[in-house]
């Protein structure tokens, strides 16, 4: 059965990428969340989409207790995510501020997950390759996905994440197709699309039998499922 994620927490409601979202995302019954993690300049692992928080600068650029109150840490969200399965998405782009080039971040990540006890509940994920396959090294079981650019399909994309020995790719919805989804299954490779947001892009994607489904507006995909169930 599909899974519903939900996009940065239920933002509809509450501030995104914040403890508040989480919780309001659990109680409405979803699957899973997605949620971004970046690094402060001194080392913290903080749940912030952009590199850059307005009024404040990057947050490369800034230690932890420099951030806005209501800035998570990777423990203060996977806290308000239990019973749930957690996407983390690593912030690590070329270009951006605190790109990181090396594995240590993605160590960093794996390190910190399994001292919290969330192993087996999460599913890591990056647009960078590179970072994927550091996670891939630091931890053999962790559940591990590839973040397409919306450039990317899944068809063209699956080899190389089944030869980086990947888990899952994470496709942008317009960019997957019957054809995407049987040479994943056929390599065992978990489909994972965002953000789907509309009625019809839903069903279309309940239609394709996608693993999951990341959206914005979890409460109507998680409707949808339903109706199917009925």
């Amino acid at each position: 059965m599909t899974k519903i994620f939900a996009h940065r927490g239920l933002h509809l409601r509450e501030t995104e990428n914040t403890v508040a979202s989480f919780l309001e995302a659990r109680s409405l019954g979803v699957d899973g969340v997605e949620l971004d993690i970046r690094r402060t300049r001194d080392g913290a692992l903080v749940v912030h989409h952009d590199a850059e928080i307005a009024g404040v600068g990057t947050i490369a650029g800034r230690d932890c207790r420099d951030l806005p109150r209501g800035t998570a840490t990777l423990a203060e969200a996977l806290l308000a995510c239990q019973g749930l399965v957690v996407n983390v998405e690593i912030k690590n782009s070329p270009g951006e501020p605190g790109y990181d080039p090396s594995d240590a971040l993605a160590h960093q990540v794996v390190d910190e997950i399994n001292e919290l006890a969330w192993a087996d509940h999460v599913i890591i994920s990056s647009f960078d390759l590179p970072t994927c396959e550091a996670v891939r090294s630091a931890s053999g079981t962790m559940l591990v996905g590839w973040l397409l650019d919306w450039k990317l399909d899944t068809l063209t994309s699956v080899q190389r994440a089944a030869d980086a020995g990947l888990n899952a790719v994470h496709p942008h919805f317009r960019r997957t197709d019957l054809h995407g989804i049987a040479a994943a299954r056929q390599m065992a490779i978990a489909v994972n699309v965002w953000t789907v947001n509309e009625p019809g892009d839903i069903e279309r994607m309940l239609d394709l039998g996608v693993d999951s489904i990341i959206s914005d507006d979890p409460g109507l995909a998680l409707e949808r499922v339903s109706a199917r169930n009925a």
